[in-house]
């Protein structure tokens, strides 16, 4: 049986007052220890928003805000000090569902030790048409720089085998760590599984993104054009030879 107790839920915030407790609350139910919420130099009122359910989350905080992929690596290491082995990160915008964790708890039971990715669905009401098009872009670069396919390597919900990363963690400060991860994941041969999950875009005007168009597609970018170059001189030859000594 899963030891649930060994699985943290991880949120990382940076000024979604109006949601974040809701999120933090809604995953309450599904685990047997509190929910980390890593407030990453909000500038809002996530803070005081969050108050009221002090008692049922842990907090992690630091000023000023340094992007998500410093976020996680915080929260990654807290992770690890409390001995837990697997961390599942969830947006704090309410994009996600808490209802998806059962299927994340199976998919880690059926493949412990696996990299556990959500996959949305790419057509949904209200999704900005960018997102489907940098989806894509990035898909294709991760394909070419690892040799294996994902459906969406751009959601932020998803299973991270903390156990198996060791102390692996992203150079990249931003989004494009996400993708920086599962780049390094696979040259490693830890196994990627992708799940269906559902999502939720709010209309326009009542959405909250901090995805900065320009700017972040073009960290993303050059991050793939530096890791195609990574990807020749250590990332073939580790999962090569990896897979070599494994076999033997």
């Amino acid at each position: 049986m899963l030891d649930k107790s060994k699985i943290c839920v991880i949120i990382p915030c940076y000024n979604n007052e109006k949601t974040v407790a809701d999120v933090a609350l809604s995953v309450v139910p599904y685990l047997e220890n509190e929910p980390i919420v890593v407030l990453d130099g909000c500038t809002d009122n996530s803070a005081a928003s969050l108050q009221d359910i002090s008692d049922k989350i842990t907090l992690l905080s630091y000023s000023p805000n340094k992007g998500k992929g410093a976020a996680l690596k915080y929260a990654f290491d807290y992770a690890q000090k409390n001995d837990f082995d697997y961390a599942i990160t969830i947006d704090a915008d309410g994009q996600h569902f808490a209802s998806d964790l059962p299927l994340f708890f199976d998919a880690i039971e059926k493949d412990y030790g696996a990299m556990i990715v959500g996959s949305r669905f790419l057509k949904q009401e209200n999704m900005p048409a960018g997102n489907t098009f940098a989806n894509k872009f990035s898909n294709f670069w991760f394909t070419v720089q690892t040799g294996k396919k994902l459906a969406d390597t751009q959601t932020g919900y998803r299973a991270y085998p903390l156990f198996k990363m060791g102390k692996m963690r992203s150079f990249s400060k931003r989004y494009e760590s996400e993708l920086e991860y599962l780049q390094r994941m696979a040259w490693r041969n830890i196994k990627i599984v992708s799940i269906p999950i559902q999502v939720y875009y709010a209309p326009e005007g009542q959405r909250v993104s901090h995805f900065r168009k320009g700017r972040d597609f073009t960290r993303i970018s050059v991050l793939n054009t530096l890791m195609c170059f990574v990807a020749i001189l250590y990332g073939y030859p580790s999962m090569f030879l990896r897979k070599l000594f494994k076999s033997k």
